[in-house]
């Protein structure tokens, strides 16, 4: 059996990964991804300490619930950088200042 610590420590490294590209890059769809990154570090936490707790599988089940509400999250966020581009003709998250009131 994995030790848990191995799960922890992917997991970490994961979530780390996703905010430095959320933090660093300007393409709305690499900020998604970076999104996603985080999203899959915290289903796997919750996989991981579901599986050591052999009683109990809430985890999974709230893992695979953040995996449909992260499909969804990503239709729409596809949706509307879509229509952005459409409107900018950029997909540079500096060219959306001017949605500003």
């Amino acid at each position: 059996m994995i030790p848990i610590e191995h799960f922890l420590i992917l997991s970490a490294i994961l979530f780390s990964f996703g905010i430095t590209i959320v933090l660093v890059k300007k393409n709305a769809i690499v900020v998604l991804m970076g999104l996603e990154l985080m999203l899959n570090a915290a289903n796997i936490n919750l996989v991981a300490f579901s599986r050591y707790d052999q009683a109990k599988i809430q985890g999974q089940f709230f893992a695979l619930f953040i995996m449909v509400v992260a499909v969804a999250e990503t239709a729409v966020a596809l949706a509307i950088i879509v229509k952005a581009y459409k409107y900018f003709h950029s997909i540079n998250l500096d060219d959306f200042k001017n949605l500003k009131g």
